[in-house]
Order: structure tokens, then sequence, then C-alpha cells
């Protein structure tokens, strides 16, 4: 039997991107006799696993839109001359089969972005020559003949996508990314202790995680604003360029003392045995891994509406949804979020909910996608 020569195009693989997660989990899942995978990237940070083949696209650039186009020109040179049986992007460029849109729609993440940014912000959005090529080369890709297939983490992604674009319901396929039960656990109470005298935290504290980069998009201040009106404690893991804006934030609500900022952590799950619940109120994410990380790990989790992960979770079982902006109603969420040491059902059914999702389901859903995209060849 002939292997089936997959490429997989992402212009910047690091280790601890959410997409860069999904293509691990997913390349590790399918890895077998049956393909020959291909990675089309511009750099490529960690180790590769030997078995993949590289293809380095990395062209001259000056500045973002020159980055992006010129990114696209290079993986498309590199599909067209290695003629591969499927190419799967997971960057806006027309003419892959399959787009796994990992981060969403761009038009959708600037009307939420404009809800918290300033009127001259908004502006400067609109004329950016970045979000214009984004935003047309996005429109390109879902419009271009050769697009088979798209692959949404999330049903919001999917009703985004009808929303805007005039493409066939039929192409869109929701596969849920994987978690690894296996790996992530519940903490013991040994773990839990040992973190929590590590972080300086309260054995007897309600503690928060909230796990992301970007925090402007993830949240961070609406978090930290619900928190204020609380006695519960919040751990930080990700980083900012205006981390120190956060601290201020923190320092003007009296709540500094009850913030822990650690930074980009390799493995969060220390972390998460710190904490009760994940508090990650995102203005926009698809589906972010750390919501599954945290329910495997038996957390419950307060999220917002505009993260795809909310549809894992139904009010007051396995956590809480509101708008991400609503801080009355996220503060209302944190206070009914109780510890784990007094009352655990809620982080066991987070957990209960992601046992299904693991990399075998993923690696199934994924090679009958890509036999109907062969087929439809």
């Amino acid at each position: 039997m002939t292997k089936l020569r997959l490429a997989i195009v992402r212009q910047k693989y690091r280790p601890d991107g959410g997409a860069e997660r999904f293509i691990s989990r997913a390349l590790e899942a399918l890895d077998s006799e049956q393909l020959d995978l291909n990675i089309i990237t511009r750099s490529w940070q960690g180790t590769p696993n030997p078995a993949w083949h590289l293809h380095i696209c990395n062209p001259a650039k000056f500045g973002r839109v020159s980055r992006e186009r010129g990114f696209a020109h290079a993986a498309r040179a590199c599909w067209e001359r290695e003629k591969f049986d499927i190419v799967q992007s997971h960057e806006r460029i027309a003419g892959c089969d399959i787009f796994r849109a990992g981060d969403g729609v761009h038009r959708v993440w600037l009307e939420q972005r404009a809800r918290i940014v300033s009127p001259w912000q908004r502006l400067s959005a609109s004329l950016s020559p970045y979000h214009r090529y984004v935003l047309q080369a996005e429109a390109e890709m879902f419009n271009a003949a050769s697009l088979k297939a798209v692959i949404c983490n999330s049903e919001m992604v999917k009703q985004d996508i009808l929303r805007h674009f005039t493409l066939d319901a039929s192409k869109i396929h929701v596969i849920h990314n994987a978690i690894d039960s296996q790996r992530f656990q519940p903490a013991t109470d040994a773990q839990r202790y040992a973190i929590r005298q590590q972080l300086t935290l309260p054995q007897d504290a309600t503690v928060m995680i909230y796990v992301g980069s970007g925090f402007e998009r993830k949240g961070l201040k609406a978090a930290i604003e619900a928190l204020a009106h609380s006695d519960r404690y919040l751990v930080v893991v990700g980083q900012d360029k205006q981390l120190s804006r956060y601290q201020q934030l923190a320092n003007q609500l009296n709540c500094l003392d009850r913030l822990r900022f650690v930074g980009v952590q390799q493995d969060v799950q220390p972390y998460y045995h710190a904490a009760d619940a994940l508090l990650l109120p995102t203005l926009y994410d698809p589906f972010p891994n750390v919501v599954l990380e945290a329910m495997a790990c038996g957390l419950a989790v307060i999220t917002s509406t505009g993260c795809g992960g909310a549809e894992f979770i139904q009010a007051g079982q396995e956590g809480f949804v509101c708008d991400a902006l609503d801080i009355k109603a996220l503060n209302d969420a944190i206070v009914a979020t109780p510890a784990l040491s007094q009352n655990s059902a809620m982080g066991e059914a987070a957990r209960r909910r992601i046992e299904p999702f693991g990399p075998q389901r993923l690696a199934q859903s994924l090679t009958s996608l890509y036999q109907q995209v062969l087929k439809s060849s």
C-alpha cells in the first residue's frame, strides 16, 4: 500500500502553542505505516519526531504583512512542487485541501476586540495593512475552489464561518482537540499541599488558575476585576509585554497579595494541582487546550461565551459560562465555585466530560476525514 503523503502547514512552530499541541497530538496519534508526514514551516522550536519530514520555508521578511505574504507564497510553492496527496494548512493560505481554523475567524476576533479598545485603536485596526491582509487572505482561502474541508475545534467557530462566508456546511467538520487524561490527572493531597507551599498559597484558600499568554485577548483584566471582590486567590501562568499593567491593576484593587504571577511554564500540571478551578474569561478563543487540561485535572471551569470550550460546560455542573466583560457574573461564578476540599462534584463532572476525547478519537476523526478528502479529489 502506498503511503499517504500528508503536509501540515504552520508558519512558526512553538511547543507551547495551542495549534502546535493539536498538531503534535494529531501527528503522534496518526504516525503509522500508512502515513508520510511532512511539516511546512518557517521555523521549528523543539525536537521534531525524526520520522517527520521538515520543509523549512523562511523567506526574507520586512514587517508583518511581508512575513505573512512571503510565507504563504513559499509554502504554496513547496506543496505545489512536492505534489502532496493532502495539504492541511493551519495558516490562512488559499489553495490548501484542508484548513484548520484553529485561530477562529479573524473578523469575529476584531469585533470582540473592538469591545475593549479605544475608538482610536478601533480606527487604527480598521486601517491596519496587517488586519486588511489577514481578512483578505481568509476570504480568498474560504472561497477557493480547491478547499475540500475545514476543521473547527468548536461548534462556535463553525457558526462563525457559516455566518461570514458562503461555505457549504457539509465541508465544515467539528473535530475537538485531544486530551491525554492519563497524563493530566487530578492532584493528590500531597501534590496539592507541596505546590501550594511552594507558591505561598494558604492550604485552606479557594484558588483559581488562569493560563494563557496574550493577557488582553485571554481576559486577565476581567479576571482580576472579578476576583478582587472575593477572597479567592489567582495563579497566573503565561506572559505578556504589559505584565506590569496587570500587576498595577491588582495593586489598585487591593488584591495583588492574592495573585501569583509565575510566567510561562513548560509543564503546567503542577500549577493546575494548586488550583480549585480554571478562570478564563477570554474575549475570543476557538477552544483553548487549557480548558481540556484543567478539566482532566478535575477542575471546574469558569469561561466566556466567546470561548469554544464553553460548549463543554453546563452551568453549575462542570463550571460556569458568562460574557467575557460581565464582571458581576464572573464574580458570582467565582464565589459559587467551591474549594475541591469542600466539594469536588464539579471537578469530577469536568473530568468525566473530557474523558472520551483522547488522542485515538482525534486520530480516527482525522483519518476518516482524510479518506473522505482523497475520495473527493
